[in-house]
């Protein structure tokens, strides 16, 4: 799954502290059909054509990307491949 949005400069940012996700950090993402958590692997810039960390895996994983600041022709993206479901690890 893939997930993108703002950093900054609106009111919703909801990927204002990305960059500081640090390897091991867990995401944990609910929706209406349960909840999933997933541990940090990947936190690093790349290149806004790159489209790569997007691609499907034989895991589940999550990868979230957003924008850096001051720097057009780069994206911040974090992976985190999932170790639970709906809290059972």
């Amino acid at each position: 799954m893939g997930l993108a949005a703002h950093n900054r400069g609106n009111q919703c940012n909801f990927f204002e502290n990305i960059k500081n996700l640090k390897i091991g950090d867990e995401i944990i993402y609910i929706t209406t059909k349960g909840k999933r958590v997933y541990k940090v692997q990947t936190n690093k810039t790349i290149l806004e054509t790159d489209w790569s960390y997007l691609e499907q895996t034989v895991d589940n994983r999550i990868t979230l990307i957003t924008c850096e600041e001051n720097r057009r022709q780069y994206r911040r993206c974090v992976q985190a491949v999932e170790i639970a479901r709906d809290g059972i690890y």
